[in-house]
């Protein structure tokens, strides 16, 4: 089950500040990732994107027909 949106966002990450920051209050698009549904998504924005980038380097390593290891 997905967390209920949050009444002031989206939420955004912002790496100047290194804070949650909610919609219309947030920096520039480069200074940020989002946005997120709830501020505790956006403060929690390093597992995700954890999760995201090993996810995708397994499906990299199906693709090119390795092992986890690297062997083919």
């Amino acid at each position: 089950m997905s967390p209920s949106p949050d009444p002031r966002g989206p939420w955004y990450w912002c790496f100047n500040h290194q804070r949650p920051e909610p919609e219309g209050e947030q920096c520039a698009g480069e200074d940020r990732l989002g946005p997120y549904p709830t501020r505790e998504e956006a403060v929690n924005w390093r597992a995700k994107a954890d999760a995201r980038n090993e996810r995708w380097k397994q499906q990299d390593r199906e693709w090119e027909g390795e092992d986890e290891d690297g062997n083919t």
